[in-house]
This record gives C-alpha cells, sequence and structure tokens, in this order.
C-alpha cells in the first residue's frame, strides 16, 4: 500500500534510516576439515604462474600463450565477467536515490460528450489547449532492513565467482593446451620407433628373401617375416591419424580452425622431461590456490546473503518521491513562477497476507545455500582426489620410465645378440622375430611412459592450482 504525507514526515524517515538493521545469518567461510599433508610423496616447486615454461619447450610456450590470447572459451568467460561486473553495479546502485529529468508537449481537443469536456464549457474553458511540462523526478527506497544490501553482497560475490571461474577456464586452457602438445610428442616418439622398427624389419625381409631365392631357408620364413613388416605398417596409420587429431585439437584450443597448425608440429621434436609440479604439499592450501574452489566458495557467500535479501520481504519497504518542475498550457509562460509545481511522497509496501510466499522464497533461499555448501565441500575433496592421482601417476611413472629405459637397453642387446646368432646358423628366424617384437614393444612403451608422465605433472599442477592469484 501507498500513502502521501506532509514533507515532516521525510525528515522523520531520514532519521529513521539511521538506525537501519540488516536480516539474515551472518556469513561465515564454510571450513573442510583436511590431512596436514598428502598420502603421496612428492617434490613441489614454488608456484609459478607461467608454469609451463618449466618444460624447457619454446614450441609448448608459443602454444599456451597463444592459446590464452586466442582461445574463444577465455573469451566467453571475460564476457560473463562482464556482465557479472554491471549485475554488481546495478545492485549497488538500487541504495542511492534514482534521478530523471522528464520533459512533454502535448496538443489535446476536449470531447463535449465527457464529464470534463461538458464543465469546460460550463466553465468557458477553450476545448483546444496545448499542454508543456519539464521538470525533475528523484525516488528512493530507504533500505531500512538491509535487503538491497544483502542483494549488493549477493551480486559482489557473483563477481567474484565468476571472476575465479574465468581464472579456472584459463588454467584448464593452459592445461589442456600443454595436455595436448605433449600427447603429441608421444605420439610422434612412438611413431618414429614403428618406423624404426619398419626400416629393421625391411632390411630382414630383404636378406631372408635372398635366402629364399637361394634354396637356403624356405617359403615359409619369408612369409612370416613379411606378416611380421606387414603389423608394422599397419600400426603407422592410426598412429598419424593420432597425431593429426592432436594437432587439430592444438589448433582450437589456439582459436584457429582446425588443421592450422597441422604444418608446423609435424617436425618431430623430444618429450620435455616432466618438471616438479609447482604448489603447496598442504591440501587446505587448495582452497585458496585453486580457482574453481574460490568460485564455489563465494557461490556458498552468494546464497547466504540471498537468504537475507528474502528475509528482508518480511519488513516493510519505504520510499521517498519528489517532482519539481514547471507546466503550463502556453509556451510563453513555461519558465515563470505561476508554472512552477512541485510535490513530496513517501511510500509505504508491506507484505502482510501473503498466503506463505515469503516463507517458500526464504526456504528456497535456504536451500541454495545448502546446495551451494554441499557442491563447494564436494568440489574439495574433487580436488585432493584430483592432486593425489596426479601425483602417484608422475611418482610411478617416473619410475616406470627408468625400469623401461633398463628394459629397452637390454632387449636391443638381445636383439642384436639374436640377429648375429642367426647369421651365424645357432638359432631360428623366430627367435630373431621375438627379439624384434620385444624390443618394438618396450620401445613404444617407454615413449608412452615418458609422454604419460609428462603429462601427469600437467594434471599435478593444474590440479593444485598452477600458481593462480586472486584477482579483485
Amino acid at each position: 500500500m501507498s500513502f502521501r504525507r506532509s514533507v515532516p514526515i521525510l525528515t522523520l524517515l531520514a532519521s529513521t534510516m539511521l538506525s537501519a538493521c540488516t536480516v539474515g545469518p551472518d556469513y561465515h567461510k564454510p571450513e573442510v576439515t583436511l590431512t596436514p599433508a598428502y598420502q603421496t610423496p612428492a617434490t613441489l616447486a614454488q608456484a609459478d604462474a607461467r608454469w609451463w615454461t618449466s618444460f624447457h619447450d619454446p614450441m609448448l610456450d608459443h602454444l599456451v600463450e597463444q592459446a590464452l590470447v586466442q582461445n574463444l572459451d577465455i573469451a566467453a568467460a571475460a564476457a560473463r565477467i562482464d556482465q557479472a561486473r554491471g549485475v554488481a553495479r546495478a545492485a549497488g546502485a538500487a541504495l542511492l536515490p534514482s534521478v530523471g529529468l522528464a520533459g512533454s508537449a502535448e496538443q489535446d481537443h476536449t470531447s463535449l460528450q465527457t464529464p470534463i469536456g461538458a464543465a469546460a464549457r460550463q466553465l468557458g474553458l477553450p476545448r483546444d489547449y496545448a499542454l508543456y511540462q519539464l521538470g525533475a523526478q528523484a525516488s528512493w527506497e530507504i533500505d531500512l532492513f538491509g535487503g538491497l544490501r544483502r542483494g549488493r553482497e549477493a551480486a559482489r560475490a557473483d563477481l567474484a565467482s565468476t571472476l575465479a571461474t574465468a581464472d579456472a577456464v584459463r588454467l584448464s586452457i593452459a592445461a589442456e593446451t600443454a595436455d595436448a602438445y605433449l600427447q603429441l610428442r608421444g605420439l610422434q616418439a612412438r611413431l618414429a620407433v614403428a618406423q624404426d622398427q619398419l626400416a629393421t624389419e625391411q632390411h630382414l625381409v630383404s636378406l631372408v628373401r635372398q635366402q629364399a631365392d637361394e634354396g637356403v631357408v624356405a617359403d615359409q620364413a619369408l612369409n612370416r617375416t613379411l606378416g611380421e613388416q606387414q603389423g608394422i605398417e599397419a600400426s603407422l596409420p592410426p598412429l598419424r591419424a593420432a597425431i593429426a587429431g592432436q594437432a587439430n585439437r592444438l589448433a582450437v584450443l589456439c582459436g584457429q580452425q582446425a588443421g592450422a597448425l597441422t604444418v608446423a608440429l609435424m617436425a618431430p621434436s623430444v618429450i620435455p622431461l616432466a618438471p616438479d609440479p609447482s604448489g603447496s604439499a598442504q591440501p587446505a592450501e587448495l582452497m585458496r590456490r585453486r580457482p574453481d574452489l574460490v568460485a564455489a566458495e563465494r557461490q556458498v557467500a552468494a546464497s547466504n546473503a540471498r537468504i537475507g535479501a528474502a528475509i528482508a520481504e518480511y519488513y516493510p519497504h519505504v520510499s521517498l518521491g519528489g517532482l519539481l518542475g514547471v507546466a503550463t498550457v502556453g509556451g510563453s509562460s513555461l519558465l515563470t513562477g505561476d508554472a512552477l509545481q512541485a510535490s513530496g511522497a513517501a511510500g509505504l509496501r508491506w507484505r502482510l497476507f501473503d498466503f506463505g510466499k515469503v516463507d517458500a522464497q526464504v526456504a528456497q533461499a535456504r536451500g541454495r545455500e545448502a546446495e551451494a555448501l554441499a557442491t563447494y565441500r564436494g568440489a574439495v575433496l574433487g580436488a585432493t582426489q584430483d592432486v593425489e592421482n596426479a601425483l602417484s601417476r608422475l611418482v610411478e611413472g617416473r619410475a616406470e620410465i627408468a625400469l623401461r629405459q633398463q628394459q629397452v637397453t637390454s632387449l636391443s642387446r638381445a636383439r642384436d645378440q639374436a640377429r648375429a646368432a642367426y647369421a651365424a646358423g645357432v638359432i631360428s628366424l623366430i627367435d630373431v622375430l621375438d627379439a624384434d617384437r620385444a624390443l618394438l614393444d618396450a620401445s613404444d612403451r617407454l615413449a608412452a611412459a615418458r609422454a604419460d608422465t609428462a603429462r601427469a605433472s600437467v594434471a599435478a599442477i593444474r590440479a593444485l592450482g598452477g600458481g593462480w592469484q586472486a584477482r579483485t
């Protein structure tokens, strides 16, 4: 309901505003109890926002920095920041008075068949007249019970959450780019191993073919070596297709059409060594160092503030309004003192009987806060899982690389010995083929282990927050 009163009531309402209170529960940052250290022992380096440079690969540096500038997911996240800033500014502006300027000019012709027209004829007033109005209007809702302030608090928390989410997107894109690059280099290393083995197998086929032509060995031996060669050849197309897929993935991550980077990435390069991930060894630090967890916590704060905004609907809403301007039916007298008009108003809105609508809104707000809290706690536990898994993969991957390297060295000697023994007629061709196959499998697994371990380092860096710092 609304009503008009004389000017003294404005002074009363203004003084009442000084004793305004804020409704709703106070917000306390939720705590999640975690262990003092991770279960997987690992060496961690100091946090670095440009963590990808620790791989010491110029091409990787170039790709990540290009992705951070041109990736469209990052551009969309930046646009969401602009939206959230606009909402926050609007929520803050709601606490302040609004002032507007309005003007109008109208031409009227009054019907004599209406009460106003009939009265005008009796009084001798003209049926045709022009009405000019110009003035300033002001309105102000006094936030007596803090509903608008809690709304502003929620909008600011949403903005902080959006900022952190955008940073999480940047971290994710950088990690995805590094992961795609490391997969590419791993596949190229595996392809090189297969091609080297194919060349060796082709040499063996030539040797066996010569022996078959001379009648030294049976055609069965030639067919066996040909089958081994063809098997290696058949393994090459899937590797080349996977390499092309990772090159296309990198192009899209860098904001380019698929295939745009294929030529630049086709030159093989060594798989970068996996560096120690950067971050804190204390799991509790994840809640401060990971942008996605900061974003989730800010959503809890926003939900808490919206409870207060909903509770404020239990209380009356008071607003003030005023008008100061001029109005006249003759344009020449618009700026004279007789044309001056002014008014002041105070309004009251109070939802006394709404059949439980406010109760329902408060219950919804409390439910959303409980949901946001559970989501936040789940995200924290999921983050610890990400770290533990990545650190375990990194530690065990380094151990696997050392053992695989020893295996390749031993099998290389065994293969050379088998070839020498076959040439001397001591062993059969099957023993040579078995030695070749074992070496190929071990070399392939070594290349895959190196790539997977480097990717595990990226995953650990990402899980630990990647040296992220909060923005204001």
